[in-house]
């Protein structure tokens, strides 16, 4: 699963996620701009991993001889959500540029073990064979291998089991649908596919014991940012008395944003919401169309993080 992030001297090869799983396609960065454009494009998501590419991005810059404030600003402009963009493109800058590859590696390297460390701390939460519910994409196409959400659930897999996973299918993008599904049938982990207007349905039954999902940047104070939908996931298991819990790297953690109404929500095309696949089938109205949404603090029952729960300040 890994393979979806290579990086040689010259070039930064990305799996290319808008297509799967109908195809397995590369596509080559070669400096910042080109490696913005694929964070941008959606070619690389989730926020682990789109800090990833932006390190590698810039050490490709650097090695181009490039003007590395333009490389920084075009990086940083490519998605403003997630959190991590900015902290890995900041630390890269902390450091000689003779270094940068040798940091954009460790950045990614690091990455995997967080995860495995964070999906320990969640798997140990979570009751033995649980059926778990989650949304979007936080597996290991998501970040450096593992994944976040993904990575709790593949953890708990090996440590207790997994009865079932429930992957709402996150219009309008489909990331739950064309990949999470993907991913957790590529290990044979049980999966059902629903549509996000069935979660609550599927909720009342009694049949899930957590909702486990990843985030792209929390606040200070607890306030969540994840993919659009995940507030009214948040509202309805709060409703059906099931446990929801964010996987966090500590990198998401935003301790310059003191709660979620400073976090911005990336707007993105009205043409993900007319269609999908070159297939149009809404009308021609109106269309707002926000990657995120924001989850209050009390709405979540627990922080996994890769040194274990965490709290917000102050609680």
């Amino acid at each position: 699963m890994e393979r979806h992030i290579q990086f040689t001297d010259g070039a930064l090869a990305l799996l290319d996620q808008r297509v799967l799983p109908r195809e397995d396609t590369t596509i080559l960065c070669r400096d910042a701009s080109e490696t913005a454009n694929a964070i941008r494009d959606m070619v690389v998501r989730g926020a682990p991993a789109i800090g990833i590419a932006a390190a590698y991005g810039m050490a490709l810059e650097a090695k181009l001889g490039g003007n590395l404030d333009a490389a920084r600003d075009v990086l940083l402009a490519s998605r403003p959500t997630a959190v991590n963009l900015r902290w890995a493109v900041e630390r890269m800058l902390a450091v000689p540029t003779d270094r940068w590859i040798d940091e954009a590696i460790a950045i990614h390297r690091e990455d995997i073990a967080i995860n495995h460390a964070m999906g320990d701390v969640g798997a140990a939460t979570l009751p033995a064979n649980a059926t778990i519910m989650t949304h979007c994409n936080a597996g290991a196409l998501a970040t450096g291998g593992w994944g976040t959400a993904l990575g709790v659930i593949r953890s708990a897999v090996q440590m207790k089991g997994i009865k079932r996973v429930y992957s709402c299918e996150t219009r309008p993008y489909l990331q739950g649908a064309r990949l999470t599904a993907w991913e957790l049938d590529q290990d044979d982990i049980p999966v059902t596919l629903i549509t996000d207007n069935a979660a609550a349905a599927v909720l009342s039954t009694g049949r899930i014991d957590a909702v486990v999902v990843g985030t792209d940047r929390v606040a200070a104070n607890g306030d969540t940012a994840n993919k659009i939908g995940t507030l009214g996931l948040a509202i309805l298991a709060r409703h059906y008395k099931v446990p929801f819990y964010v996987a966090m790297p500590l990198s998401t953690l935003d301790p310059r944003c003191p709660n979620g109404s400073g976090i911005p929500i990336e707007q993105r095309s009205t043409d993900e919401v007319r269609g999908h696949a070159g297939i149009v089938w809404a009308a021609d109205v109106a269309i707002e169309n926000p990657a995120f949404d924001v989850t209050p603090a009390e709405l979540v029952t627990a922080w996994f993080t890769e040194e274990g729960v965490w709290s917000p300040r102050g609680s």
